[in-house]
């Protein structure tokens, strides 16, 4: 069977994190394309309850500040300290996915809310993919975190991660369909 153009290439995205990821990272025309695709996530009542921050250039190492002053908090070795810090510094570009659920909206549920942020998150590194480039979307313990929560966030607001993105410097193997039916079934 014989696919959409579109469709043959988002079934050859795949993930990678910044280890992978080499300059150039997305050009500021680019991150607007993947923005406005951001935006066509379903949105029920054109809330937009998420906004993305970027990190590039020389706002990389003050993200790669907050990151080793995290670990060090942590209480982690040196080691992981030095890890934390160059991972800020590897990844070429940074998108920092900062959710605004409204609790009270009188219409639309928070769960509705955050399928559009998660649908956001897909559209994002699904442009990065069409664009040629590769993201992976990280967060963990670090979202949590009150120091790099205040450096993103406003009131009201929760970090919900990172997407690294950059030009991808090796390929992956795509997932095998055997997974297809792990997710797929019939009611």
């Amino acid at each position: 069977m014989t696919h959409p153009a579109a469709l043959q290439a988002l079934l050859k995205r795949y993930s990678l994190g910044g280890k992978d990821l080499a300059e150039p990272g997305p050009s500021s025309e680019e991150l607007q394309l993947i923005a406005a695709a951001a935006l066509r996530a379903p949105d029920h009542g054109e809330l937009m309850p998420f906004r993305l921050v970027v990190v590039r250039d020389a706002a990389r190492s003050r993200l790669a500040d907050l990151f080793e002053d995290y670990a060090r908090r942590a209480g982690k070795s040196a080691e992981s300290i030095a890890i934390e810090r160059s991972r800020a510094l590897q990844v070429p570009v940074t998108i920092a996915v900062i959710a605004r659920i409204d609790l009270s909206h009188p219409v639309v549920p928070a769960h509705e809310q955050w399928v559009c942020v998660g649908g956001a998150i897909a559209n994002v590194l699904n442009a990065l993919h069409l664009l040629g480039y590769a993201g992976k979307m990280l967060s963990g313990g670090k979202v949590r975190d009150q120091q790099i929560v205040k450096a993103f966030c406003r009131p009201g607001e929760t970090l919900v991660g990172w997407i690294a993105a950059g030009t991808p410097s090796r390929e992956l193997r795509i997932k095998s369909e055997k997974s297809l039916a792990a997710v797929l079934s019939d009611f």
